[in-house]
């Protein structure tokens, strides 16, 4: 389980379009998930022990930041084959079970995850009303265990900002996670 940080924010690029099947049975597009003043892009998988820790976090924090204006949506692009855990059966009892408030998708092909530049698992991508890169940083300090509860909320003071200013942070601490789970070429 190979550990990985995620690059220093590309600010103003723009975000890849996708049209990926949910686990609620819809296909979704980019522009589906958008939100009014912006959209958080994470690709995050069922297996993972630094997404475990803070799948509740994620929620409450995608909860605060759609009554911003946030559109939320999470990807998952690991192999199956490979990660039977992460299948679309065992992503629909992991949505149901956190009750997650937005779609999550299965990038099958992996194309959705290469086009982001995605590489680990919880990996976020935070972009302004425009689509423009804004964040690509951290939850908050946790990793493989939640960090205390009264932790800095990086993610959500981030793209707060963004959706009162339209820009995010300068500076960003990367996210860490388990890398993503590439099929064999």
């Amino acid at each position: 389980m190979a550990s990985l940080e995620t690059p220093v924010c590309d600010f103003g690029s723009p975000a890849p379009d996708f049209s990926l099947p949910g686990v609620d049975g819809k296909t979704w597009t980019r522009d589906d998930c958008k939100g009014e003043r912006g959209l958080l892009v994470m690709f995050i998988c069922n297996h993972c022990p630094y997404v475990q820790s803070v799948r509740d976090r994620i929620v409450r924090d995608a909860r605060e930041l759609a009554a911003l204006g946030i559109g939320c949506v999470a990807i998952m692009s690991n192999d199956v084959n490979d990660y039977p855990e992460d299948s679309f059966e065992n992503m629909q009892q992991v949505a149901a079970e956190f009750d997650f408030p937005f779609p999550y998708l299965l990038d099958e092909s992996q194309a959705v995850a290469r086009a982001y530049g995605a590489v680990c698992t919880p990996d976020f991508f935070g972009y302004d009303a425009n689509l423009g890169l804004q964040y690509r940083g951290r939850l908050d300090a946790s990793r493989k265990e939640a960090a205390p509860a009264d932790v800095r909320r990086d993610l959500f003071e981030a793209m707060k900002q963004v959706a009162e200013t339209g820009a995010g942070p300068a500076e960003q601490i990367p996210s860490m996670g388990c890398s993503i789970k590439w099929r064999a070429e």
